[in-house]
């Protein structure tokens, strides 16, 4: 092969395990090292250097055996309601204050005075936030649905918008509305479900219960 392509092959392996390392989230970083280390390899193999080859076939195995273990444990859910006076809620808006505020700016709600206030948690681990307030006698907003980083692979979304109806049901709620602007949150929002839909005059996004 030429020595051009074989560099620029070597380049973009780099690159791409140097990008997985970025990932807040386990399972993009172990997907993303994989595709990485498989290249990698190949191009240690394809110079003759069998060192390298022979590391990243290692990393190839330990990244399958994380990713199998992932896709294959069963996590323990529970949806946790939050006392009015939580220290523990003050403290964890605070150290994720900045990373909320990329979706939603989280001085404009108030989540210790909301009609609904959970965490959600992910092997008895607090891994998300839910809040919302009633808009009616069966429309609940929702005003923060947040899974920490590293948490972040729609799984909490899917335990609290599919798997747990009854609980919002029970709570006399019919449907979830909330509205966005966000392109992400909003691609988000669809694969849950959502909507679009004009709710008093503005865009929303709503999913029946």
């Amino acid at each position: 092969m030429n020595d051009q392509i074989l560099e620029w092959i070597g380049y973009i392996a780099s690159m791409i395990v140097l990008v997985s390392l970025l990932m807040s989230s386990i399972k993009k970083l172990r997907w993303i090292n994989l595709i990485g280390a498989l290249l990698f390899g190949a191009y240690g193999f394809m110079i003759g250097s069998i060192p390298t080859g022979i590391m990243n076939v290692g990393i190839v195995i330990i990244d399958v055996y994380y990713l199998a273990k992932i896709y294959l444990s069963k996590d323990y859910f529970k949806l946790q309601p939050i006392t009015k006076d939580s220290e523990y809620l003050t403290t964890f808006l605070k150290f994720y204050q900045e990373d909320i505020n990329k979706f939603i700016e989280l001085d404009n709600i108030y989540i210790s005075g909301s009609d609904v206030r959970l965490y959600v948690l992910r092997n008895m681990t607090p891994a998300g936030l839910f809040s919302g307030n009633k808009l009616d006698d069966e429309t609940l907003v929702v005003e923060l649905d947040y899974a920490v980083p590293q948490y972040r692979d729609f799984k909490i979304g899917s335990f609290v918008f599919q798997e747990n109806k009854d609980y919002f049901l029970g709570l006399g709620y019919k449907r979830f509305v909330t509205f966005s602007d966000e392109e992400s949150h909003i691609k988000y929002l669809k694969k849950m479900g959502f909507v679009e839909q004009k709710v008093n005059d503005k865009t929303g996004y709503v999913k029946e219960i």
